[in-house]
């Protein structure tokens, strides 16, 4: 967010600390913009904080520049309201996300955080804990809690662990887990060196993604069935610009199925991903008929349902396979037109 304009001179002299504290160098026509002063203010700013004892070295030039000294230690965080209800609101959904042992921290960090305010803004904050619920559903346990900080110590390092993983069975081992399986069939427990690459919540459950060394290839983990993740020895690189979540979409959108689907979406792609569930399918900018559209291509075991979700878009569809989701999507019009 911008940062505001600063009224009062003891103002701006926290706020030029404060960009201080969060940029690693920060030049004197940036400051001088950013406290939207002139350049020689801005000067008599670094000036008095290095009066008052804050270690600041100088880059020489014609702009300038100003950075902390390495190692020094800043006086306590400063939080504007917005910051303050940002935080406190993150730690709501840490809460309701139900990691077991993470509850009792995540209590304790409100409490600090209520007693460094002001009262007005302690309220606000008290009120948003009380009032605020989120259906974050989890099968959290303190083993989930456990697994959870361990493989994010893994993928900070990128330090490979050995995971002691159960599954329910299946006919066939594909040694991905990102599909839910029967529980009622037994269970299978395997051991495999995983170099984790990044975690993503979703559709209720955490998932570990990265790269399964016992199947040779990439391959997502839910963390609750994990009964044991150590650190090892061995180190990784993960792919540039991995992100977890999309690889988790990825993989759901396109998890084998009995009836391939291909659908063009006459609207944008961000609509066409607003308006459909993230796991229907992927999406994909095409040019038809010299007109821009999206292409879904999905699959599913259950073509009524594809149907329904395409009833309730905004926007025109046309089915190109198969036959039977444009008869599926045909009954569930009538059934929606028909008299009671």
């Amino acid at each position: 967010m911008p940062y505001q304009p600063v009224a009062q001179p003891v103002a701006r002299l926290l706020a030029a600390l404060e960009l201080l504290q969060t940029h690693r160098r920060v030049t004197g026509g940036e400051l001088a913009e950013r406290l939207q002063v002139d350049r020689r203010t801005a000067r008599r700013y670094v000036a008095r904080l290095i009066e008052m004892g804050v270690p600041i070295d100088t880059d020489r030039g014609r702009d300038g520049a100003y950075r902390l000294t390495a190692g020094y230690k800043l006086p306590p965080m400063m939080f504007s309201d917005d910051e303050a209800l940002a935080l406190a609101l993150g730690l709501v959904a840490a809460r309701d996300l139900g990691l077991g042992e993470a509850r009792l921290a995540v209590h304790s960090a409100l409490d600090k955080l209520e007693r460094v305010m002001p009262e007005n803004l302690r309220m606000r904050v008290r009120s948003v804990g009380r009032a605020v619920r989120l259906d974050l559903r989890s099968t959290a346990t303190p083993s989930h809690a456990r697994a959870l900080a361990t493989l994010s110590e893994a993928i900070q390092k990128q330090q490979r662990v050995r995971l002691r993983y159960v599954a329910p069975k299946r006919e066939r081992d594909t040694g991905d887990d990102a599909a839910a399986s029967s529980p009622r069939k037994p269970p299978n427990t395997t051991e495999r060196l995983f170099d984790a690459w990044g975690l993503a919540y979703y559709t209720g459950h955490w998932y570990a993604v990265g790269h399964c060394h016992l199947r040779g290839g990439q391959r997502s983990f839910r963390v609750d069935r994990m009964a044991e993740v150590q650190l090892v020895g061995g180190s990784f690189a993960p792919p540039p610009d991995f992100d977890a979540l999309d690889a988790m979409r990825h993989t759901m959108a396109t998890l084998p199925r009995q009836h391939p689907v291909e659908v063009l979406l006459h609207t944008t792609l961000d609509e066409a991903r607003h308006e459909l569930p993230d796991d229907i399918g992927t999406f994909e900018r095409v040019v038809a008929r010299g007109a821009a559209r999206v292409r879904l291509v999905g699959r599913t075991d259950d073509l009524a349902w594809f149907a329904r979700q395409l009833a309730r878009v905004s926007f025109r569809v046309e089915i190109r396979k198969p036959a039977a989701l444009a008869d599926a999507l045909r009954a569930h019009a009538e059934r929606l037109l028909s008299p009671p």
